[in-house]
């Protein structure tokens, strides 16, 4: 039957006797193909998705001169190219979210390919200074938009080469190896060892540095030409390769195109030195008693081979020592199990080796244990040993705190209380004050005109009250106490109260108190001790600095010194939505930088009471209306300030493209974790006084001149609290030309200050 159907549908009745089923077969089979199925609209490619075609084709290009074992004239042959140079321009602009179909900028790549190649190409710069008193100046040098292309194409050619051999402990500027797999390496990897500490590398490049940096390329890159204009680069400064001096991941200008690249390649000479480390401790580790014999004779002498004295015992105390590393970019955490000896000198190696080898000078914090309770600092966020509660145990303390609760409800309403009473016992006293200048209601018996002749002529009755309070204030040391209503409560409301009241609540708080320490030591004395649900386990907490943040969001202005909400007087220039936008882009990146740490809830509360708050009170500064309408009217725009649980379902589902574009730090690194910066509000454009937007590769007006205004000096390292960390001082109040689109880019984290060219204006 299912035959018979499906021969109908082509209008043919299988039939043995008729001989013309194949003829009608084939023709019916014919007209099906010639129908053509509905053409499927494909979606545009994303930016990260471009980034990776472009370099797809700029790798093949550089494989091709792959010859024995090394790559040969990747310059000439590969980067001084009119194609690689233009698909380079094409990588800038999706930097900068400029669409790629839009008007480019005047750039004759045909010319720039033949400078480059016979070496002449001029390396120009903008210089950026700001003046002091003494001798010393500060000084910043950034390429202008055709050393930038120079620059991206020689960065994409050098990363092809050197991806597959960056070891696995690195991260940053890699795929899939960023800030978020180095804290989750961290969190699984070091529960179970004893001591550990960072290293913070800082180092002024000079010309040793530079020249070992071009020697280790020399052993996977024959180029003369390619090192020849890197060492004008060099020369020129505009490499900007100081280690230390700017935080990583915060797309600042003085971090340059080139830089994350060549540090990975000098710092991997690091990382191959740290596996050697740890085959010299860790291939003299201790044989454990019941595997001691499947140990082979081969790696019993191999582990003596490494013994600095063959009589040494192997079972020394060494032999158990197991070391953990994770690199991320210039910062380094370390992680150590044995003795403090044996952490130590694991310590002093690799200074020495940093120091000695590759001519770098570091911060290093002391060795640490980590069952510290302070924990110890890496990438922005605090690394700490907990503590996780089993199931039985987290019930018991569930029941303590629904107690603790219940007795600190009463004490509010007991304090709420006492304090009525006391204003209300205020307000009686004022009352016989006046009562008593009646002379109909006059009581002559009482203390008040008992002490009348101590009012002065003339005076006031609210003033005889205030006086009066205060002479009482002076008795009873109100100066002692915390508050007005404490003094209220305890001096007028509770010696009013029955003494039987106040024994009755004082005895229920004292017993909810004595509860509360003693049945979670009783409740978890019952619970088996034998039992897997009554055992806890130790696990690596990821903190972020709330206590940090809470400071700096004062000294951003989002908040006054009591903690409490207030309007930021820079944006109050600014259209509504940019106003929205830039708080918007303040959560948007605190959920990037936390959203795996533990104590992100607490940060969720800060979104809420603090920044959701201080941006409608800096709308309601603007438009001079209530607080409460200001949510009325902008409660759709005040939705771009996203929930954690929003933003949370975004990442999962792969719902927004700015999400999926920042995973791939080695496509994106410096817009992935760019810090939010502060503008205001300079002038708005008009056609006397024209101005183009300073990002670069976008051609569009710009409306208005905003001036930037740096937030943060300190040097690295530094907290991540939302804004761009040690931003060079020259670049303050320094006054930039954007439209309305890179405005927002600017404020959400899609693009970041490395996008802008500074020298657009001298």
């Amino acid at each position: 039957m299912q035959a018979y159907a499906a021969y109908s549908t082509l209008g043919v009745v299988r039939n043995d006797n008729d001989k013309g089923v194949g003829m009608s077969l084939a023709k019916s089979l014919a007209s099906v193909l010639d129908e053509s199925p509905t053409p499927v609209e494909r979606r545009p490619l994303t930016r990260m998705e471009l980034k990776r075609l472009i370099e797809s084709r700029i790798k093949k290009r550089v494989k091709e001169q792959y010859i024995n074992g090394k790559f040969h004239d990747l310059l000439a042959k590969v980067i001084a190219t009119p194609k690689i140079l233009r698909d380079a321009y094409d990588c800038i602009r999706l930097d900068s979210n400029v669409d790629l179909a839009s008007k480019t900028d005047d750039i004759n790549f045909e010319s720039m390919a033949e400078d480059l190649s016979i070496g002449g190409f001029d390396i120009k710069a903008n210089t950026f200074s700001i003046a002091t008193k003494g001798e010393k100046k500060e000084v910043l040098i950034l390429p202008n938009l055709k050393l930038k292309v120079v620059q991206e194409a020689i960065k994409i050619v050098v990363k092809v080469v050197y991806r597959p051999h960056f070891s696995k402990i690195s991260h940053g500027y890699r795929s899939g190896r960023g800030h978020r797999s180095a804290l989750r390496y961290i969190s699984k990897e070091i529960c179970n060892l004893k001591w550990w500490f960072t290293l913070h590398v800082k180092k002024k490049v000079d010309a040793t540095f530079f020249t070992k940096l071009i020697s280790t390329m020399e052993e996977k890159i024959e180029d003369p030409s390619l090192y020849s204009i890197l060492q004008n680069m060099f020369d020129a400064q505009v490499l900007n390769l100081d280690f230390g001096g700017f935080p990583k991941g915060q797309g600042l200008p003085q971090e340059g195109v080139l830089s994350p690249t060549l540090m990975n390649i000098y710092l991997d000479l690091f990382d191959q030195e740290l596996y050697r480390m740890r085959m010299k401790y860790e291939a003299l580790g201790e044989v454990n008693a019941d595997k001691e014999k499947q140990h082979s004779t081969l790696r019993r002498w191999f582990r003596r081979q490494l013994k600095d004295d063959n009589n040494e015992d192997p079972d020394d105390e060494k032999s158990s020592l197991k070391l953990h590393a994770c690199r991320f970019m210039d910062e380094i955490f370390v992680a150590i199990s044995g003795s403090k000896v044996n952490a130590l000198e694991v310590k002093s190696d690799i200074q020495k080796y940093l120091q000695n080898s590759l001519h770098l000078d570091m911060d290093v914090t002391e060795v640490l244990p980590i069952d510290s309770p302070r924990g110890i600092q890496f990438l922005g966020t605090v690394v700490r040993i907990g503590i996780r509660e089993s199931p039985a145990v987290r019930a018991v303390h569930k029941l303590k705190d629904k107690v603790r609760l219940f007795a600190l409800q009463k004490q509010e309403i007991w304090d709420v209380m006492a304090v009525r009473i006391g204003k209300k016992s205020l307000g009686h006293g004022l009352k016989k004050v006046k009562e008593s200048e009646i002379k109909q209601l006059a009581d002559s018996s009482s203390v008040l005109n008992q002490i009348s002749h101590l009012r002065k002529a003339g005076m006031e009755t609210d003033h005889w009250f205030k006086v009066l309070v205060k002479i009482w204030m002076q008795d009873v040391n109100a100066k002692a106490e915390n508050s007005e209503e404490a003094v209220l409560a305890k001096y007028i409301a509770e010696p009013a109260l029955p003494q039987e009241l106040r024994d009755s609540f004082y005895n229920f708080q004292k017993h909810a108190e004595e509860y509360v320490l003693s049945e979670t030591a009783s409740t978890l004395a019952l619970l088996p001790v034998s039992s897997s649900t009554s055992q806890s386990t130790t696990i690596t907490e990821i903190l972020a600095p709330v206590g940090v943040i809470k400071k700096r969001l004062v000294r951003y202005g989002l908040v006054n010194s009591e903690g409490y909400p207030r309007p930021i007087s820079a944006l109050i220039l600014q259209d509504n939505i940019e106003i929205i936008d830039w708080f918007s882009g303040l959560v948007r990146r605190w959920l990037k930088w936390f959203s795996e740490c533990t104590n992100f809830g607490e940060l969720e509360l800060l979104i809420m009471e603090q920044v959701r708050m201080s941006c409608i009170r800096t709308l309601a500064a603007k438009h001079r209306i209530h607080e409460s309408e200001i949510e009325k009217r902008f409660e759709s725009e005040l939705s771009g300030i996203p929930s954690t649980q929003d933003l949370e379902v975004e990442m999962v589902n792969g719902q927004s493209d700015s999400w999926v574009f920042d995973e791939d730090e080695a496509l994106n690194y410096g817009i992935s974790h760019c810090g939010l910066c502060l503008l205001s509000l300079s002038r708005m454009v008009t056609p006397s006084r024209p101005c183009n937007c300073f990002i670069m590769g976008c051609l569009a007006a710009a409306p208005s001149v905003y001036t930037l205004h740096v937030m943060e000096r300190q040097k690295f390292p530094g907290w991540k609290t939302g804004f761009s960390v040690s931003i060079h001082p020259s670049l303050n109040r320094r006054r930039i030309g954007l439209c309305k689109q890179h405005v927002k880019d600017l404020y959400m984290g899609h693009i970041s200050l490395q996008s802008i060219d500074f020298g657009s204006w001298k």
